[in-house]
């Protein structure tokens, strides 16, 4: 049976938000969003166990933490579904912009840019402020669990300007192609490494970290820039941030290189989460992968213990 439906709905419920101002639907937001703490109740413990890791709270301040987040969550659910309104008057009105200077610097180094960032903040509004700035935008993206909400996803995506690239198969040729053209490739590199990624403690846990950003920046000698939004001081509004390039060092030591560079990328990750707890996901299932299931797991902790030695 078709889902057609559920298409029709989100797009009528964006409709409907679209025709609210910007501030009742963050009230509306705000209120919605921790209803959902109460149906996601694993989630909310998960994320309580994973906050008290990384931030070295106690579990009071842990819940305190989860609370703003969904509020937080609930915000961004709406804005969201009020993207057609992203007109590049809005953007520039709502969304403040910091660091371009890096951006620019390296996209003239003319090897395309990898773009580091995480589900912090706003994520989706972030894409759209670069394509409005007039950077060539391209994004990978992970399907949806409900193919509906994805469709809705990249229809928005790509009405703000985005290029969107789903994992695997031909899509990861065209994002290729993409950084072949000089193009910003965004990576939402704050997930779980599976079983291919490597052994880089994340947030006070041991971890998988993906190697994307790294093979990429290897791949074509590209800059690796930090890209990471949050919500401005009074919540009206988000601030996204770019922070200085990273870069893959030869050394004639591909694994160590590959290491030290996903590492840095890890960190520079991490240290943002840590300045902006109440907007990053902490119940998703970033340590799910134990380093006994990584692949070639004892080599790669040789290499991580030979790239600490020479720190």
């Amino acid at each position: 049976m078709s889902n057609e439906w559920q298409y029709k709905l989100l797009k009528g419920l964006s409709a409907l938000t679209c025709k609210m101002s910007y501030r009742t639907i963050l009230r509306i937001g705000a209120t919605l969003g921790p209803l959902y703490s109460l149906v996601g109740k694993k989630q909310k413990k998960r994320g309580i166990y994973n906050v008290m890791k990384g931030m070295n709270v106690s579990e009071a301040e842990a819940a305190q933490i989860l609370e703003e987040l969904f509020k937080n969550l609930g915000r961004s659910a709406l804005e969201i579904l009020y993207m057609p309104n992203l007109t590049k008057e809005f953007i520039a009105e709502h969304i403040e912009m910091y660091g371009l200077e890096y951006l620019d610097k390296a996209l003239a180094e003319q090897r395309g840019v990898v773009i580091l960032t995480a589900h912090v903040g706003n994520w989706e509004w972030m894409g759209a402020a670069l394509a409005a700035c007039g950077y060539p935008s391209t994004t990978i993206v992970k399907k949806q669990p409900n193919a509906q909400v994805t469709r809705l996803l990249n229809e928005y995506r790509e009405m703000v300007g985005l290029e969107v690239f789903a994992r695997g198969g031909s899509e990861m040729i065209r994002a290729v192609k993409a950084m072949k053209q000089k193009k910003l490739l965004g990576f939402l590199a704050d997930q779980d490494g599976y079983i291919q990624g490597l052994p880089v403690e994340f947030l006070g846990q041991d971890s998988s970290a993906v190697t994307g950003p790294a093979t990429f920046a290897q791949k074509f000698k590209a800059p690796v820039v930090p890209v990471f939004t949050h919500r401005k001081a009074d919540g009206i509004g988000h601030v996204v941030e770019i922070l200085p390039p990273l870069y893959y060092e030869d050394t004639g030591h591909e694994a160590e290189d590959i290491y030290r560079l996903t590492e840095a990328t890890v960190r520079v990750t991490e240290d943002f989460i840590r300045q902006h707890p109440t907007e990053w996901l902490w119940f998703q299932h970033r340590w799910n992968t134990k380093l006994h299931e990584i692949v070639d797991i004892d080599e790669k902790l040789k290499v991580r213990d030979a790239v600490h030695a020479k720190e």
